[in-house]
């Protein structure tokens, strides 16, 4: 299969993964106008969704550094949207909160694998996964869209409907699994590559994503909200915000793998966070409708870097790319999760505005941890091991980075 059709096939089925990772914030307004949660309860819902997937990612991420699970990619994308249908069924805040954990848990099984697979696909491109973390953007942007116009219309005894995302994202994957399956690289094998493990870099990017997600998360779960009081509009304007924050992410994907083929990846990412630090002060102190110009610059600015975070993390760690991506796409991204009931708390107690106020900090974090990494060498990727009972055999990849 070409790569472009490879590359596109596993876009469009990231985006069918992560309107999921969307939906669970999208879902916060219904389920305060229905069920009357604060931003506490609310603020719990998205820690559900990711205090599970925060510990799974990484185990995930050792398990497909020893053995090749291509099939976690269907498996692991209809749970994701398993849960969520099933998170608006009950009235009762403990399975609200088991159906979005479930979600969480088959998000994390996707990530990893899907990441391995991507580099592999890729052939090491950053513009190619810039294009792959595209559809998970563009999953973000659909789902405050997708639950509005399922959940608005009938309620949250329509969210049944809201699987149908995952079941088509189950099968756009299968073509390309069946073509790397006949390459040797999508069977039960292990994936590894040459170099030597800078772990010290690894952690350092590994607190920068973190800032980030702190970030990203606060505002995901806050800002239609927060829209909402700051324009005196109903939830069109809260929608609309989030939309906002979703799509720019899709425009600073796109741009950070364009930007990466020109400069040092850790240069964009530093530039990328300075000027998110002014796009973040914006979104909290300036008031009126320019504060969609504000989420927009923030979205992209937190965006930019992101698919750069997760190759440069596969290239800080090139023998366990695995674990490199369960933890830049898994552990430090759901850490965020873990702000937004402090976040909730603090607004329950003072106001909303006084508690994404401290949110400026983080992007200016990741600016400074990012001023101490360097550009790593990107290794050739093999794989090695392929295991089926018994026996083994080694087979190479030809792949490697374009850079």
């Amino acid at each position: 299969m070409p790569r472009k059709k490879s590359i596109i096939m596993l876009s469009a089925g990231h985006a069918c993964v992560d309107v999921y990772q969307g939906s669970v914030a999208s879902l916060v307004p219904f389920f305060v106008a229905e069920r009357a949660y604060g931003y506490a309860a609310v603020s719990g819902i998205v820690l559900a969704a990711s205090l599970l997937s925060s510990v799974a990612q990484p185990v995930f991420g050792v398990l497909t550094d020893r053995w090749a699970m291509p099939w976690l990619l269907p498996v692991s994308t209809v749970l994701g949207g398993l849960g969520i249908a099933l998170s608006g069924l009950s009235g009762c805040y403990g399975l609200t909160l088991a159906f979005v954990a479930v979600s969480g848990v088959g998000v994390a099984a996707y990530h990893p694998e899907s990441a391995r697979i991507a580099r592999l696909v890729s052939g090491g491109s950053h513009g190619a996964m810039g294009w792959f973390s595209l559809g998970g953007n563009l999953g973000f942007a659909t789902a405050p869209l997708m639950v509005t116009a399922v959940v608005a219309s009938g309620g949250l005894r329509l969210s049944p409907l809201l699987v149908v995302p995952a079941l088509v994202g189950s099968v756009l994957c299968l073509p390309v699994l069946r073509a790397l399956e006949k390459t040797g690289h999508g069977g039960p094998g292990t994936a590894v590559a040459t170099g030597q493990d800078d772990k010290v870099s690894f952690v350092k990017l590994s607190l920068a994503v973190v800032c980030r997600s702190v970030v990203f998360t606060g505002l995901s779960t806050f800002i239609s909200l927060y829209a909402q009081q700051r324009l005196g509009g109903g939830t069109t304007a809260g929608t609309t915000a989030l939309f906002v924050l979703y799509a720019g992410g899709a425009v600073g994907s796109v741009l950070g793998g364009s930007l990466a083929d020109r400069w040092d990846r850790v240069i964009v990412a530093r530039w990328s966070y300075l000027v998110t630090v002014a796009a973040v002060a914006g979104i909290v102190f300036v008031p009126g409708p320019a504060i969609y110009v504000f989420v927009a610059l923030t979205s992209v600015g937190l965006y930019v870097p992101f698919s750069l975070q997760v190759t440069l993390g596969q290239d800080y760690l090139p023998t366990r790319v695995g674990t490199a991506g369960g933890i830049t796409l898994g552990l430090t991204v759901s850490i965020g999760g873990l702000a937004s009931p402090l976040i909730g708390s603090v607004a329950d107690a003072t106001s909303l505005r006084t508690a994404l106020a401290p949110l400026i900090l983080m992007p200016a974090l990741s600016w400074l941890l990012f001023r101490t990494l360097p550009e790593p060498t990107a290794p050739k990727p093999t794989v090695a091991a392929r295991r089926t009972g018994d026996d083994t055999d080694a087979e190479l990849s030809p792949e490697r980075d374009h850079r």
